[in-house]
């Protein structure tokens, strides 16, 4: 079987770099829709090399391999990387239009960040995922959260979001052919969550929020430029190299899409940019209803985590005290928790129940209700680009795969 990777940005790179790893598919066919510099030597060249991750050479063998990109032909637009023969498509940009079934691809990853609605008709003028199904692919992977553009709409029956290890059981093969991987901060954060949920219940969480210290994405400017007419952010167009910039995330609306049971819990996510190439932060907070007498202290998140994490592959768990760069590159680990970080307080929270909605009290009954409460911090680690979030997307694709057969 081969796949089918759409776009080449930074998690088509990186999944092109994957899968070549991997050797899971016989072939890969890579559509990029244009031309790359002067031709397929320019863009083996930009394949092979990578300002954050190094050398796709070193990354497959070590430091003594030489050269892995052979036998390019430019009429064909094919060479072989590793081993693996790789054929690039320059032609279509419109999913509608790519040549899938013509080079016998049934299973597409877009990559592309651009084709996010499920809604769209395959007929879009600007394209649309769907596109990929009317040119002969079967199922389709976004390596983004869906977004519905036309409010009112309902998620269509034939697309799900899962995050592997999560809640990726119930795809349905017979039933689902859009299928999302959500978002490097949403994977993360439900690594985060999932322990405490199984562990807590989530009648325990009376609210949670998180923020994520994101590493920069190719949507930001290298320096400063004006920004488009009716653009409502201005701090989107100032430079990610001179910056912190405050930003938005989707990881809460999509974190309900995985984990259900988070629509009942008050949550809120925020996002800030940094001036980093890769590597990521979820700070997250949590309001825990609880004993006093027997308090869920720091010791008893940690273990929480520290339990999970030995049954699951994509969590880690770790004492140690680290740094951004020190998680690149860490292999399939959806979140590292940092748990030297983490944080307990217990407090008891007076609460007035005269001004809570629906509340019934008795003559002359006390209507100060006292709460024991802690709140905890937890720190999370994750590679947003190939460590955490493209080795998770690449097990996504042959989990799926494997299932077309």
């Amino acid at each position: 079987m081969n796949l089918g990777i759409n776009g080449l940005g930074r998690i088509g790179k990186l999944s092109l770099w994957h899968h070549v790893s991997r050797k899971h598919f016989s072939g890969l066919v890579v559509n990029i829709g244009r031309n790359v510099g002067g031709g397929l030597q320019d863009l083996a060249a930009a394949i092979e090399r990578d300002s954050t991750y190094g050398r796709l050479g070193t990354y497959l063998h070590g430091h003594k391999t030489g050269r892995v990109i052979q036998e390019l032909d430019e009429a064909n637009g094919t060479m072989v990387i590793d081993g693996v023969p790789v054929r690039f498509l320059r032609e279509a940009r419109n999913p509608k239009d790519i040549s899938w079934r013509e080079n016998g691809i049934k299973l597409v990853v877009d990559t592309t960040g651009v084709f996010k609605d499920p809604t769209a008709d395959a007929s879009d003028a600007k394209g649309a995922m769907r596109g990929h199904l009317h040119a002969g692919a079967e199922k389709v992977i976004l390596s983004a959260p869906f977004k519905i553009k036309s409010k009112g709409l309902d998620m269509p029956e034939d697309s799900i979001t899962t995050v592997m290890g999560i809640n990726d059981e119930i795809y349905d093969p017979a039933k689902h052919a859009l299928i999302s991987a959500a978002s490097c901060t949403t994977t993360c954060l439900s690594y985060m969550i999932k322990p405490l949920m199984e562990r807590l219940g989530a009648d325990r969480i009376l609210s949670a929020s998180m923020v994520t210290v994101h590493a920069a994405t190719g949507s930001q400017q290298v320096l400063d430029r004006l920004p488009g007419a009716g653009a409502g952010d201005l701090r989107k167009n100032r430079s990610i190299l001179n910056n912190i910039i405050l930003t938005t995330t989707g990881a809460a609306k999509a974190l309900a899409l995985v984990i259900p049971e988070m629509e009942s819990i008050g949550f809120m996510a925020e996002s800030v940019r940094i001036p980093t190439s890769s590597g990521s932060l979820i700070i997250l907070v949590l309001n825990l209803q609880d004993d006093l007498d027997a308090p869920t202290k720091r010791a008893s998140i940690n273990n929480i985590y520290k339990e999970f994490a030995e049954i699951s592959p994509y969590l880690e768990y770790t004492e140690e005290q680290n740094v951004s760069s020190d998680i690149l590159g860490a292999p399939f680990a959806a979140a590292v928790i940092e748990a030297s970080e983490t944080h307990t307080r217990t407090a008891t929270i007076p609460v007035n129940l005269g001004k809570v909605k629906g509340a019934s009290l008795a003559p002359g009954s006390d209507s100060i209700l006292h709460v024991p409460v802690t709140q905890a911090v937890v720190y999370g680690w994750y590679d947003n680009e190939l460590g955490s979030y493209t080795n998770m997307l690449g097990d996504l694709t042959v989990q799926v795969a494997e299932k077309m057969l």
